[in-house]
């Protein structure tokens, strides 16, 4: 999922930059520089929203970007995330499946030395085209 929310950037006393998500509680992070803190933003929200997916909790649509407040000093932007991206790049623990194959083609496969989660990963990945 590709998400597309406004942040509120405000700029601290010692040059580096707070930013909140109005949509999103909970996302909240900050940077010493502006690319910093946009990189740091798009980390924070896709923290929060892969939470909330996992949770099947209710994620709220994003405000218009022109309908978003912010003080003077501050200044709004929108941030993308993409979860399954995300999910992908974290979500990296294995987990142990149970499979049956004709015993056979185990012995065959166990006497060339194969990697059974290896291949098995191979295969999933091309049968899925990731």
């Amino acid at each position: 999922m590709v998400y597309i929310y406004p942040a509120v950037f405000t700029p601290e006393e010692d040059g580096s930059y707070s930013v909140v998500f109005p949509d999103v509680p909970g996302a909240i992070t900050q940077g010493e520089t502006i690319n910093e803190a946009i990189t740091m933003a798009q980390d924070a929200l896709c923290l929060v929203l892969y939470d909330k997916e996992i949770n099947r909790e209710k994620i709220h649509r994003p405000t218009p970007i022109n309908a978003v407040k912010h003080k003077k000093n501050e200044f709004t932007t929108l941030i993308k995330c993409d979860t399954d991206f995300y999910r992908r790049y974290y979500a990296n623990k294995s987990v142990k499946k149970t499979l049956s194959i004709p015993e056979w083609l185990n012995h065959e496969a166990m006497a060339q030395g194969l990697n059974f989660s290896a291949i098995l990963q191979e295969g999933l990945k091309k049968h899925l085209k990731l």
